[in-house]
């Protein structure tokens, strides 16, 4: 009720069926490339070096690039920013061709996607607080967070019939198109914002950026948010054991094939549909709590795939860990959504470096474990993501002072918000 509620606000309606549209193509982008690749090669390895490709502007930037990134905190400038991921992803099929050059070509197009998404990405997180009051900072970061969670769902559901009339590369210029929608839209926002007597500091009318600050500056008076940050890299460290090992897990513990394996991922998909609405209008507990207990659970749960014995049990582990997983990525976010803009844009930043650092360690590091024991794998990845869970609540209960109260930017409170 409360996402029906925010979508009645034409901004956050636009803005929410852009980014829906414009996720949708990236996980058409994400299965697309994958494919063309392997197709082209037959190789793995070339596979996982274009999945490593599109992370690294991503750590780059969040490590040194901090003064760039704030040159794009405005909807003005991100609406530049998805114009040109339009066209670059309209160019691939064009560039591409099934050899070394096409290859070389290919890469090239995900080191520049992904360098402009490193640009984008902590940008629009930061500015979408800004769009309702500060009460509903949690109930937004909610709604945005669905479109994701859909988009995995329809991205592998449409891909099969959008490949009876095109081919995988055009998939690329269909990315392209839902980039192009998200530059008008963006566009759209704003020239709202620049006209309006609510705007704020994360939208002046010439489009200027945010003022950089260091996030050692910030960590230091906020050290629960830095343990979440990095409880945070160390479940998605672990997330590569369930995306490369359920596979082989299924067909090494249940003799099951693809079927099956679609089965479980449609098990995560719906649980993660159900437990977005219950961690968008969580009330109860203090954030850092429901954060770690969310993810000690989860843990708990994947350690618990490699060691029952029937596959009904594994499908309400997986259930359960769809149902979890909303509320560590809703929490955190929207706690981050507190803080005044610069905070924001700079701790959003260094949370998406530490994620995507640990993602690609993991998908580099992991498969070894899940050649060596897929159950294995599953066994100690929960077990490590669980303990850490547990340890830094038990660290920031015992040793850590309380944090600041977060600054929530001036311009948000009391402001009179565009409808």
């Amino acid at each position: 009720m409360e996402h029906l509620r925010l979508l009645r606000r034409r901004p956050v309606l636009v803005l929410w069926l852009a980014q829906s549209l414009s996720v949708l193509g990236d996980r058409l982008y994400a299965l697309a490339v994958m494919w063309v690749v392997y197709a082209a090669t037959g190789s793995a390895s070339l596979m996982g070096l274009v999945a490593v490709a599109e992370s690294l502007p991503y750590i780059a930037l969040g490590t040194v690039g901090r003064r760039l990134v704030s040159r794009f905190s405005s909807y003005r400038a991100l609406a530049w920013v998805d114009g040109a991921r339009a066209a670059v992803a309209v160019a691939l099929p064009f560039l591409w061709s099934p050899d070394a050059r096409g290859i070389v070509l290919l890469l090239a197009g995900v080191l520049l996607l992904g360098t402009l998404g490193a640009l984008f990405d902590p940008n629009l997180g930061a500015l979408v607080p800004d769009l309702v009051e500060p009460e509903r900072v949690q109930q937004i970061t909610g709604l945005l967070d669905l479109t994701g969670r859909i988009a995995r769902i329809a991205g592998p559901a449409s891909i099969g019939l959008l490949l009876l009339v095109v081919s995988e590369v055009q998939l690329f210029a269909l990315n392209g198109a839902t980039f192009a929608v998200s530059a008008v839209a963006l566009r759209w926002l704003a020239r709202r914002y620049a006209t309006s007597a609510g705007v704020g500091s994360a939208e002046r009318p010439g489009g200027g950026a945010r003022p950089s600050v260091r996030a050692w500056l910030v960590l230091r008076e906020q050290p629960r948010v830095g343990l979440a940050i990095g409880l945070h890299g160390v479940a998605l460290f672990c997330s590569a054991v369930t995306a490369i090992g359920m596979p082989a897990l299924l067909a090494a513990r249940y003799g099951a094939g693809a079927a099956v394996y679609g089965l479980v991922t449609a098990a995560v998909g719906v649980g993660a549909l159900l437990g977005n609405p219950l961690a968008s209008n969580r009330r109860l507990g203090g954030w850092l709590t429901v954060y770690c207990g969310a993810w000690a659970l989860q843990g708990t749960a994947t350690a618990c795939m490699g060691l029952v014995l029937d596959l009904p049990a594994l499908l309400l582990l997986a259930l359960l860990t769809g149902i979890v997983t909303p509320t560590t990525s809703i929490t955190l976010r929207a706690h981050l959504g507190a803080f005044a803009s610069a905070e924001r844009l700079r701790l959003m930043s260094v949370d998406q470096t530490v994620i995507r650092a640990g993602g690609t360690a993991g998908m580099l590091v992991l498969p070894f474990l899940v050649d060596a024991s897929p159950r294995g794998a599953f066994v100690l990845g929960g077990a490590l993501v669980a303990g850490c869970a547990a340890g830094a609540l038990l660290v920031a209960s015992r040793l850590l002072p309380v944090d600041a109260v977060p600054l929530v930017s001036p311009t948000v409170r009391g402001r009179v918000l565009p409808r």
